[in-house]
């Protein structure tokens, strides 16, 4: 992998991350045109590192937001240890993310070594989950009471959500597209699913990052871990302007674009595969 291929898949993971139309997907073939998918661990680790570009981008975004759930979390559980009830909507939003990150923790560690395998680097698997996900979130507009605000976000919701985080386990499937379609299905407001996506995308990300890098460090020698960090900042940018678009978008607009997108996208895989 040479400087531009790497900075162009940082590109094409910070503009597919935070949209509903998968980063797996898009870098998994931009990664197959390109010819660099030769050994499938080495490139879910490559996947899995550049993602903490994109963790920077939501943590610089929504850091006010942070560092008001940070605060209170800690102030309402360990200083007035107040009952989870009574906490503020920022503190109760920090147990949100705690027990919606548990589903994902635990499929991850669980099916690690199938998602690193070359079964889920097939075309066909993730032509099948980008149509399938699009279906439900196609469902889940003609369903949404699009009522619901953070404040009013349950721990039912977060649960809901953080099980439907693991689904984006499955190549294609898009871990906003899934947590965003769950959103809606529990009545969030288009914006409301997207900001509570991502601050749900926090543990996942940092978590699969590091250990990520952390056992393929010693495997990288000192031009990859160039292109690695390019790759990784040109993804943390073209994420954070991706960030700003989709809550802006999704406050006037449906989901319909990317329902359509990645219909036609699944479809042309499809043909690829098999024409």
């Amino acid at each position: 992998m040479n400087l531009l291929q790497a900075i162009l898949l940082g590109i094409i993971q910070g503009l597919t991350e935070f949209l509903p139309i998968s980063s797996t997907a898009h870098l998994t073939i931009a990664g197959k045109l390109m010819g660099l998918i030769t050994n499938p661990e080495r490139w879910t680790a490559f996947m899995a590192v550049v993602q903490l570009g994109t963790l920077a981008a939501v943590l610089i975004y929504f850091a006010r937001d942070i560092m008001a759930i940070a605060r209170s979390f800690l102030a309402e559980n360990l200083m007035q240890r107040l009952p989870i009830s009574k906490q503020s909507t920022n503190s109760r939003m920090g147990w949100f993310v705690i027990v919606g990150s548990i589903p994902i923790v635990v499929f991850g560690l669980a099916f690690k070594h199938l998602i690193e395998g070359e079964a889920t680097k097939q075309l066909p698997l993730i032509a099948s989950s980008l149509i399938g996900l699009a279906i439900l979130l196609w469902i889940a507009e003609r369903v949404a009471s699009f009522k619901k605000s953070l404040a009013d976000i349950t721990w039912k919701d977060a649960i809901i959500i953080g099980l439907a985080q693991s689904v984006a386990l499955i190549p294609g499937s898009s871990r906003s597209g899934t947590t965003i379609t769950a959103g809606l299905f529990m009545g969030l407001q288009r914006d409301t699913a997207a900001r509570f996506s991502f601050l749900l995308s926090i543990p996942a990300v940092f978590g699969s990052g590091l250990l990520e890098f952390y056992h393929s460090i010693h495997l990288l020698s000192a031009d990859e871990m160039t292109t690695l960090a390019a790759a990784t900042l040109a993804a943390g940018i073209s994420g954070y302007a991706t960030i700003a678009f989709l809550l802006r978008f999704l406050r006037t607009h449906s989901t319909t674009v990317f329902i359509i997108y990645r219909i036609l996208l699944g479809l042309l895989l499809f043909w690829l595969v098999y024409h």
